[in-house]
């Protein structure tokens, strides 16, 4: 009877005695396994992954860039030469250029300095990282305001589409998107020139600069941004009407619209936000594509940036400036790249 009196007690209840308690021998570790991971490492260890990935990227597009170079006709010591130069005297500069080594050696002496910023040396013997210090600001500035322009625009044509499914609006900016999106940068180019530099007078078809090399006036800058934007805004309104169109079929936002919120207050703080990490995607995507046009666009419009730069550098066979220039481009597509993915994670919640 006296083993009565003893409450009886289950396992895990907080008993004295057994294995399954949590003073027993596995209680504590049960608790450590069962504990969850939290939030910020999981974010550390996708953003780790994800930078680890696509610097791997990076290094096999600048690897390509090398052995593409070395497959064109000719080499840097040929195209660099003056006039008159000897045998031996191409000899000597195929040697200080390193170009009597074998291209994977090359590619990994330059990949070493690649960390600290150093670029290494051109084929013209200077410094790579000083040759892209002004034209590649420019660059950036011109990519820039043409991003801008392109999700101002974009977004504007998207929701305007969207908040009139089936109308004459919405089938116009449908169709007009897809039609603009079909244009090269060239063709947009060609256009605005003729328009608003030819017929018009309005804006100046060639870019003049300032003593350090930057574009004198602004106007000066708008041609060639919307040459750059027009393509990219027909492409992101298409993604973001898609986008709209696609979360407009969500339970939450059937809802509210139930609910009787009224339609600005849906769409600006349901519609909008759950298209978001869409809208951050398609956006991502043009920088590349962006700053890939700009290549052709500076030409046209005789913009000082890296344009001119990459094409003097194919001309003169020069690996280590055209891998460069590839580098500081594929650093900025990386970091928009990298944003677009913390702004899809902010807005699903850290789900993905």
């Amino acid at each position: 009877m006296a083993g009565s009196l003893i409450p009886a007690t289950r396992p895990g209840s907080g008993g004295s005695s057994g294995s399954g308690g949590p003073d027993g021998p596995d209680g504590p570790v049960e608790g450590v396994r069962s504990r969850p991971v939290p939030a910020w490492a999981r974010a550390a260890l996708r953003l780790t992954g994800l930078l680890a990935r696509r610097a791997l990227l990076l290094a096999v597009l600048l690897a390509c860039v090398f052995a593409a170079v070395e497959l064109l006709p000719g080499d840097a010591a040929n195209a660099t030469s003056e006039r008159g130069e000897s045998a031996a005297d191409l000899a000597e500069r195929r040697r200080l250029l390193g170009l009597d080594r074998p291209v994977p050696e090359r590619f990994a002496e330059w990949m070493t300095g690649l960390p600290t910023g150093d670029l290494g040396t051109s084929a013209r013997g200077e410094p790579v990282a000083e040759l892209l210090s002004r034209p590649f600001p420019n660059t950036l500035l011109l990519g820039g305001l043409a991003l801008l322009v392109t999700l101002v625009v974009s977004v504007a044509l998207g929701c305007w589409a969207a908040s009139r499914p089936g109308s004459l609006a919405d089938r116009a900016v449908s169709g007009s998107a897809t039609g603009i999106l079909a244009l090269p940068e060239f063709v947009v180019a060609v256009a605005l020139v003729l328009v608003f530099a030819l017929w018009t007078d309005w804006l100046p078809a060639v870019t003049l600069t300032d003593a350090d090399g930057s574009p004198a006036s602004w106007e000066m800058l708008v041609l060639p941004v919307l040459a750059l934007a027009i393509p990219q805004i027909g492409w992101n309104t298409r993604i973001i009407r898609a986008a709209l169109a696609d979360e407009a079929k969500a339970p939450h936002i059937e809802t509210a619209v139930l609910d009787g919120l009224p339609r600005h207050r849906v769409f600006l703080h349901h519609l909008l936000p759950g298209a978001l990490p869409t809208i951050a995607a398609g956006l991502a995507t043009s920088t590349g594509m962006l700053l890939g046009g700009a290549v052709v666009v500076e030409t046209i419009f005789n913009y000082p940036g890296i344009g001119s730069v990459l094409a003097g550098a194919v001309a003169d066979r020069d690996s280590p400036l055209i891998a460069g220039v590839v580098a500081v481009t594929g650093v900025v597509i990386t970091g928009v790249l990298l944003l677009a993915d913390l702004v899809r994670a902010w807005a699903s919640g850290g789900r993905t």
